[in-house]
């Protein structure tokens, strides 16, 4: 069984940051997984948000959040994290976790193995 757990969610007023962070346990080699985040907005469906490969050599963002978030990951810690600045009222959304076992990067929720439950974040405008 592997879980992935996400926190640091919250309210936070536009052009705030917020950090959030991915525990993953149970049994999963960690570095053996690419991780990524997505987020899902009311009524929306989930989207691709930035992707960090099994040795953090190769990232990847959507477009809307280059230069304003940054993914890296701790393999000792077994843990992801999502630093996010200058956020917008867009970035309101459920944040997910996910894991993909292996080394090419994907991009589509259906190519990833293991999902946490989400945390929200909100921005107020």
């Amino acid at each position: 069984q592997v879980q992935l757990v996400e926190s640091g969610g919250g309210l936070v007023q536009a052009g705030g940051s917020l950090s959030l962070s991915c525990a993953a346990s149970g049994h999963i080699n960690f570095n053996m997984y690419n991780m990524a985040w997505f987020r899902q907005a009311p009524g929306k469906e989930r989207e691709f948000v930035a992707v960090i490969t099994w040795n953090g050599n190769s990232i990847d963002y959507t477009d809307s959040v280059k230069g304003r978030f940054t993914i890296s990951r701790d393999n000792a810690k077994l843990t992801l994290y999502l630093q996010m600045k200058t956020l917008k009222p867009e970035d309101t959304a459920v944040y997910y976790c996910a894991a993909r076992y292996g080394t090419a990067i994907r991009y589509g929720t259906q190519n990833y193995n293991y999902w946490g439950q989400g945390t929200q974040v909100t921005v107020s405008s």
